[in-house]
C-alpha cells in the first residue's frame, strides 16, 4: 500500500513546501545559509520545469533581521521580534528574488495575517492572487506578516507558526500535496533526541488520537517555533482538506525531489477528505 501511495506523489500538481528557520540558517550562528537557499531555489525551479505549481512558505525573516543587526541572541520582546522581521523579510525576499532570477523564475511575496483569512473578502482576494500568480508561473513566497501580527499570543490573531500557516495555505488554494521540511526525519513514537528507543513512523493512513499523543510542544532549535504538535495540527488541516502531507528532514533540500519521485523519505500522511471540513470553522474555533 505504502509504495503505491508514495508513487502517486509523482502526479501531484499543486504543491506547498514549508521550510523552517532551522533548515535555512547555520546552526552555529543562526545566520542565513545561502548555499542551502540556493539549492532550495534550484529544486523549486526544477519542479516548475516539470510543470508543477509551487508555493513556498518560508520562515527566516526574524533570523535574517538578526543577521542584519549582528544580533545573535534569540529576541525576547515582541517589539524586537517585529523590528527584526521588518528588516529581515525584505532581506529574505531580496535573496529569494535574486536566486530565482538566476534560474529564470519569478518570486512573489505574499504576507498573510489571520485577519486576512477570517475576513471573507480578503480571503477570497488572497485565493485569487495565489491562483493568478501560479497561472503566471511565479513562485509565491509566503510568510506571516510578523511586523503586525502578535505572535506572542498564539491562536488569537496570529497563525502561531508556519507549519499551521502552510497547511492553511494548502487548504486555501486546493493544493494536493504539502511538504514540511524541518530538523527531524518525520514522526516518531517519541522524541528521538531524548529517547533512543523511539520508533520512526513512515505512513499515517489517518490521524487518530494515538498519533496526536506523540506530538511534542518543543522545537529543537533556537530559531524555530513549531514542534511536532504543530506539525500534527498542520497534518489534520491538510489531510482534511484533501492534500497528502509529508514531514521530512530539510537538512538536504534534495529530499524534495526524492519525495516527488516516490522514494520512502519522511512520514507520509494520507489525505482523507472530510466533507465536514470548513477552513473558516477551523480558523474561528482553533485559533
Amino acid at each position: 500500500m505504502e509504495a503505491t501511495k508514495r508513487n502517486s506523489l509523482k502526479d501531484k500538481k499543486r504543491i506547498v513546501i514549508k521550510i523552517g528557520s532551522s533548515s535555512l540558517t547555520h546552526p552555529e550562528t543562526g545566520e542565513l545559509n545561502l548555499t542551502k537557499i540556493e539549492k532550495l531555489i534550484r529544486v523549486l525551479s526544477d519542479l516548475r520545469g516539470e510543470g508543477k505549481e509551487v508555493v513556498l512558505v518560508s520562515s527566516g525573516a526574524i533570523a535574517a533581521g538578526r543577521q542584519a543587526f549582528g544580533h545573535h541572541k534569540r529576541p525576547d520582546s515582541l517589539a524586537e521580534k517585529q523590528a527584526f522581521a521588518a528588516v529581515g523579510q525584505a532581506r529574505l525576499m531580496m535573496v529569494y528574488q535574486k536566486l530565482c532570477s538566476e534560474y529564470n523564475q519569478t518570486a512573489a511575496q505574499v504576507l498573510l495575517t489571520k485577519d486576512t483569512m477570517v475576513n471573507d473578502s480578503s480571503r477570497y482576494n488572497a485565493q485569487n492572487t495565489f491562483d493568478e500568480l501560479l497561472r503566471l508561473g511565479a513562485i509565491p513566497v509566503v510568510n506571516e506578516n510578523d511586523t503586525v501580527s502578535t505572535s506572542e499570543i498564539p491562536y488569537v490573531d496570529s497563525f502561531g507558526d508556519n507549519d499551521r500557516l502552510s497547511a492553511i495555505v494548502a487548504a486555501l488554494i486546493g493544493a494536493d500535496l504539502l511538504i514540511l521540511l524541518s530538523d527531524i526525519d518525520g514522526l516518531y513514537t517519541d522524541d528521538p533526541r531524548s529517547n533512543p528507543d523511539a520508533k520512526f513512523i513512515s505512513l499515517v493512513p489517518e490521524i487518530s488520537q494515538k498519533y496526536l499523543n506523540m506530538g511534542k510542544e518543543t522545537s529543537g532549535s533556537s530559531v524555530g517555533t513549531g514542534g511536532m504538535s504543530a506539525k500534527l495540527a498542520a497534518a489534520r488541516i491538510a489531510t482534511d482538506s484533501g492534500a497528502d502531507m509529508v514531514i521530512a528532514n530539510g537538512d538536504q533540500v534534495d529530499v524534495i525531489m526524492d519525495i516527488m519521485s516516490g522514494k520512502e523519505k519522511g512520514t507520509l500522511f494520507l489525505a482523507h477528505p472530510n466533507l465536514d471540513f470548513d477552513l473558516m470553522h477551523y480558523l474561528n474555533n482553533e485559533y
